[in-house]
């Protein structure tokens, strides 16, 4: 009743237009500024979240991205620093002391002297690396002609030189054309000679002499140059081929059989002490003494702003 009465004086002292003004328009327009304003809040504070998660996640993405490709590089490096070119080849050019016209006017055919050749593996850099063993052979492609078949077993001879002509190392190894016998020999063109007809295949064979199982290079000189010499006269080759194979054992053997699963753990373990290092180094800046003065002379400065504001209000 107490209530009733006054809203009744109220009303009547401010009339009917202001007393709804004051008493329901103006709580409502409070209370519509105070809902805005909150959510205008609440969407600046999400805006703000929201910027420093993209903002944080795009720093932590361009940081793993370059840890990733600095792993990547720096195993792609240490694999061809530490892992050497698998093959060198090089074409042996072999020349010869061809016999000359005798005293009755008729021309001799034949080789007069033994073939030989120079071949050059390299003029300024380094080819073999040091303490990496290789298997050295020379290619031979030789026809089954009557002269090479009569012609039995023959000496290959290589000296392998340095860059002033200094003696390395030599080696001489015999070999022969692979024998097959009369029945054998047979059936073999019967079956082969279509192809043999229609130039597809040949009647030769590629002879392998291998010179050297297991030749490592020397620290203080290394081979620049090879000699070549095949002690007959009697032999007919249609090309010759040097060819340098490193014999892998070990880490080196696992990198370059192994590419892919060898590439995933070099690259992992990379990362993972790239990373272990950028955590120590973080560590060791968070915790330094220039780190934690800077820290108590920013807190002092904040610590100071805040008074001032307040003796301001």
């Amino acid at each position: 009743m107490i209530h009733v009465i006054s809203t009744m004086r109220c009303l009547v002292r401010l009339g009917p237009r202001e007393y709804v003004r004051q008493k329901f328009k103006l709580p409502l327009v409070k209370f519509i500024y105070d809902t805005l304003n909150l959510y205008k809040t609440r969407t600046k504070t999400r805006v703000n979240n929201v910027r420093q998660v993209l903002f944080r996640g795009t720093v932590i993405a361009l940081l793993t991205a370059i840890l990733v490709w600095l792993s990547i590089f720096m195993y792609i490096a240490f694999y061809y620093v530490y892992v050497p070119t698998i093959c060198h080849e090089r074409p042996v050019y072999l020349k010869f002391m061809p016999c000359g016209a005798t005293d009755s006017c008729k021309v001799s055919k034949g080789i007069c002297s033994f073939p030989s050749a120079h071949v050059q593996l390299t003029k300024r850099q380094q080819l073999l690396m040091m303490g990496q063993p290789y298997k050295i052979r020379l290619d031979l492609d030789m026809p089954e002609s009557p002269t090479n078949k009569e012609l039995g077993m023959f000496m290959v001879c290589v000296d392998f030189r340095g860059k002033q002509g200094t003696l390395l190392a030599n080696s001489c190894r015999s070999t022969m054309l692979h024998y097959r016998g009369y029945l054998i020999d047979t059936l073999y063109k019967l079956i082969f000679s279509p192809f043999f007809v229609f130039g597809n295949a040949e009647e030769k064979q590629n002879i392998h002499v291998e010179l050297f199982s297991d030749y490592e290079e020397q620290e203080n000189e290394p081979v620049t140059d090879i000699f070549v010499e095949i002690q007959t006269h009697y032999i007919e080759i249609y090309s010759a081929k040097f060819s340098i194979n490193a014999q892998f054992s070990g880490l080196r053997y696992v990198m370059f059989n192994w590419p892919i699963l060898s590439a995933a753990l070099g690259i992992t373990a990379n990362l993972f002490f790239i990373a272990l290092v950028c955590m120590i180094s973080w560590y060791q800046i968070i915790h330094s003494e220039e780190y934690l003065n800077f820290l108590e002379s920013h807190d002092g400065k904040k610590i100071e702003n805040g008074k001032f504001n307040s003796h301001l209000i």
